[in-house]
């Protein structure tokens, strides 16, 4: 049974759970007091004083989201002195910051402009005085980072160093001077980033954004020398809608297939295909492994942040990764191929597009390694489903009355185990729906596989497979990664299979889906939510196999041949290298 207190806040009692703070109590009875750096369970450092309420009997005014409830506790959220407080320190963050709303990519889902809009505070001159002007680092191939817009939260620093265990940005300089930024004021390129952007996604003000491809896909469908193809990964129809004011966990697949035909694609293709294939390559590289004494556990390579932060921070387990290009890349190197070759067009004058729920899968396309025809890459434009959502409220499309449309034929058709990629632990769980079937000849019993579905971070299962003992892991969030990593290192640990995503909770939780505040990120388990729209698909569809996927089967049987060798092969497989952290 819980353990209940009883407290007063502004003078109704109420009765709540002991050891929770002020923040959390007030939000439980329905009080939402405003914060800009608190992020539950990763940024608890009371710095910006935006949350501050009295408590009676405290010698001065406390910080809600730090601060534990206590027995018979009286709290008052709302009285002028709050109020000011408040103002007081919203005109401080003011004072320093670029307030060129228009120009930027969070007018109107910043946080620092909705409470300055609550409590009316503008523009002001109360702390006018000197100015530091920030040079704009837009080094990096996935994001660009303005100081200028920085209100110094440092959630983006715990997101880095605590979810992502790799620390490449913080607090540089003290005082007026203090800034956010990597060590020895590099340029974001020059620093080990993986480019996982959870550092974006907890941002409540412009400082981080992605780096805006829109404009090169607009002058690629402008282009009539073009043949434009568009592919929306998995976890992108469980999040987009809320772009549009949809509830979190909503399916928008109809409606995005809908807005991208009108956005003028040639072709309105889907990643789950493709992940379908990643399936067939993987599961007979799995199979593989273990039945000839090859490399075990096997990791797989599905996450660009994951891959990157393996070949960086953990080079000896390289030789664990399956070489199975992305599904993004695998798509890519498809359509390149076996599709230039039945619409008998150069891939020359394909442009690929990716819209992707992952800043990283900008750094992907430009990997050495990940041309399946020689002279073109495999994927030449990769968005993120923020991106997406702009070019779609620029196109002037009514999202919510678009009608429910299917892909195109040829590379559109998937089955249940390729949505379910987005979610941690949907890789592993669509592997072993094929790899029972390759071991035993035999489809399992269940396609399901409780056991790996989940937002743990780690989460561990071991399966009968044909008389084998299989020791799984999966593990979201590289902090938890590395975790695994070293206890396999250390001997603690012996799996067969191991599935990684860099992104807490997984693709659902991309650094390139849509923002999400702390007011609601705090007390929502939006990766849950994302997640159920994907499982909740899988349970509805026909075919839930990869190995079922009619286009999968007429493609190896018309084009690629045997899965894992040769044509298929040098297609869809890649290698990966050593790369150095250069502080």
């Amino acid at each position: 049974m819980e353990n209940l207190i009883n407290i007063k806040i502004n003078n109704a009692t109420y009765a709540v759970k002991a050891g929770t703070t002020i923040l959390q109590a007030c939000h439980d009875i329905g009080i939402d007091i405003p914060t800009l750096c608190y992020l539950k369970e990763i940024n608890e450092i009371g710095a910006c004083r935006i949350c501050v309420v009295e408590v009676k009997g405290a010698r001065s005014l406390v910080t809600a989201c730090v601060y534990p409830v206590a027995e018979g506790m009286e709290i008052l959220t709302n009285t002028e002195k709050v109020h000011a407080a408040r103002r007081t320190n919203l005109e401080l963050v003011l004072s320093t910051h670029d307030m060129n709303c228009l120009a930027c990519s969070r007018s109107t889902n910043c946080e620092l402009q909705k409470i300055c809009l609550d409590y009316g505070v503008t523009k002001t001159d109360k702390f006018d005085g000197a100015k530091i002007v920030y040079p704009i680092d837009d080094s990096a191939v996935h994001m660009v980072r303005d100081n200028n817009k920085c209100i110094l939260c440092r959630r983006c620093v715990a997101a880095c160093k605590q979810s992502q265990a790799i620390g490449v940005i913080g607090v540089n300089e003290r005082g007026f001077n203090t800034n956010i930024g990597c060590a020895f004021e590099a340029k974001l390129a020059d620093s080990p980033c993986v480019h996982c952007g959870q550092c974006i996604s907890v941002c409540p003000t412009g400082a981080l954004t992605e780096k805006d491809n829109t404009d090169a896909v607009w002058a690629a469908i402008s282009d009539t020398s073009k043949h434009v193809v568009v592919q929306p990964a998995p976890s992108v129809r469980a999040a987009l809608g809320e772009e549009f004011g949809m509830a979190i966990g909503t399916n928008v697949e109809g409606k995005m297939a809908a807005a991208l035909r009108r956005l003028g694609f040639d072709k309105v293709f889907d990643t789950n295909t493709a992940a379908d294939f990643t399936i067939i390559e993987e599961a007979t590289e799995f199979v593989t492994r273990v039945t000839t004494g090859g490399t075990l556990p096997l990791i797989t390579s599905c996450s660009p942040g994951w891959v990157k932060y393996c070949e960086t921070y953990h080079p000896d387990f390289i030789p664990n990764l399956s070489s199975c290009k992305s599904p993004q890349q695998m798509f890519g190197a498809l359509t390149k191929t076996y599709y230039a070759e039945k619409a008998n067009i150069d891939p020359s004058d394909i442009v690929c597009v990716s819209v992707m729920p992952c800043t990283a899968k900008k750094f992907e396309v430009t990997r050495d390694d990940m041309s399946a025809v020689e002279g073109t890459v495999d994927v030449d434009i990769s968005i993120t489903t923020r991106e997406l959502a702009k070019m779609i409220k620029r196109a002037g499309l009514n999202f919510d009355r678009l009608p429910e449309e299917t892909f195109d034929p040829l590379l559109g058709e998937s089955t249940g185990a390729a949505v379910i990629f987005g979610a941690t632990g949907g890789v592993m769980e669509a592997a072993l729906r094929t790899a029972v079937k390759y071991v035993t000849g035999e489809e399992a019993a269940s396609v399901e596989f409780t056991d790996v579905r989940g937002t743990k971070g780690i989460k561990e299962a071991t399966y009968n497979v044909g008389g084998i003992e299989v020791n799984c892991c999966v593990a979201s969030g590289l902090d938890n990664c590395n975790t695994v990593l070293n206890a396999v290192r250390n001997g603690e640990k012996s799996y067969h299979f191991i599935e990684f995503m860099a992104c807490p909770g997984g693709c659902v939780n991309g650094g390139g889906q849509p923002i999400v505040p702390a007011s609601v990120r705090n007390f929502t388990d939006i990766k849950a939510l994302r997640a159920s729209a994907l499982y909740n698909q899988d349970a509805s569809s026909e075919l839930r196999r990869s190995h079922d996927n009619p286009i999968v089967k007429t493609v190896y049987d018309e084009f690629l041949g045997t899965p894992g060798v040769g044509k298929a092969h040098h297609i869809l497989h890649t290698s990966y290298v050593k790369r150095d952290i250069n502080y």
